[in-house]
């Protein structure tokens, strides 16, 4: 493969919107082992909120993708691949970016649900000191 072709393929998969529009792979070897990466990420994604003992597992696919991410950059940036593989690696990486921005939008979205409960009951509790204190329910003198 020759400058142009590999600064080509590293800008491809270094490309904020290279997801877009992207499919997760069906199946990715990850760290010498298959994984079935569109079922796993389906399978967490169909639930609103990832489940205290599935967290490990989930943090550990996601270390994994990262994982394997660099090491598939890698081999395109010291130029260890032809450009027909670096195109392969090229896909894989970005479907394994496609497969982590879902697993990350998960997490963020349980961390905002989290954060949304806790504002709501801190304004229930600011609410009924409010109308304690209003109807003279707190000690305090009427206003």
């Amino acid at each position: 493969m020759n400058e142009h072709q590999r600064k080509s393929l590293l800008e491809r998969v270094n490309r904020e919107s290279a997801t877009v529009g992207a499919a997760i792979p069906d199946v990715i070897e990850v760290q010498g082992e298959e994984v079935n990466l569109r079922e796993f990420v389906f399978e967490i994604k169909r639930r609103d909120t990832i489940p205290a003992g599935e967290e490990e597992r989930v943090q550990q696919a996601k270390k994994n993708l990262r994982r394997e991410r660099i090491e598939r950059v890698s081999k395109i940036e010291d130029n260890e691949v032809s450009y027909e593989e670096g195109e392969e690696l090229a896909k894989s990486i970005i479907g394994i970016d496609r497969a982590l921005n879902a697993l990350e939008g998960l997490k963020r979205g349980t961390d905002i649900q989290t954060e949304a409960d806790s504002k709501e009951v801190a304004d229930q509790k600011r609410w009924m000191n409010f109308l304690k204190k209003v109807l003279g329910h707190d000690g305090g003198p009427r206003v």
